[in-house]
């Protein structure tokens, strides 16, 4: 039997939940809010609030340990992304921009010299504002990766 696609939201400052809510019921798959804090979500029996403790990596950690091939994972977070790809599931950033097998290590090391760039002070402002054409561009991207996982025998709830 095929397995059912779950949707895991590294909630934490994501901007897209109402998104991927709607794409979430359209297609009846599961979703999986999750922070270490609480995050308000719809009252509905397909989206699971999840609260882990405080600390480094803690929902990222519960995120990879439950994540499966055609799962999604939702995040900005590089190195979640690195680690959700690694498991053959798929990440998207709230731009709509796909984490690949073949994009994640230039994404981890890109990530990691700005860090080092912001951290040595060359670089003071943080990443541009999240745009109406971000949020679109998201929503497309969801659509192709949750039908292109149902063509690949995955299926909803």
């Amino acid at each position: 039997m095929a397995k059912s696609i779950i949707i895991y939201i590294d909630a934490d400052a994501c901007p897209v939940k109402d998104e991927t809510y709607r794409v979430a019921e359209r297609h009846r798959l599961k979703v999986f809010v999750v922070a270490n804090s609480f995050v308000n979500t719809p009252r509905t029996d397909w989206i699971e609030r999840v609260i882990v403790p405080a600390g480094a990596d803690v929902a990222d950690d519960w995120i990879v340990e439950r994540v499966e091939p055609g799962d999604i994972v939702i995040t900005t977070d590089v190195p979640l992304a690195a680690r959700v790809v690694a498991k053959g599931a798929e990440a998207l950033a709230p731009s709509g921009k796909a984490f690949t097998a073949s994009s994640i290590g230039l994404q981890l090391a890109t990530r990691n010299l700005m860090q080092d760039l912001r951290e040595a002070g060359a670089i003071t402002g943080g990443p541009r504002p999240f745009s109406p054409r971000d949020r679109s561009e998201f929503l497309q991207s969801l659509e192709r990766s949750v039908s292109r996982l149902k063509r690949m025998g995955f299926h909803a709830g």
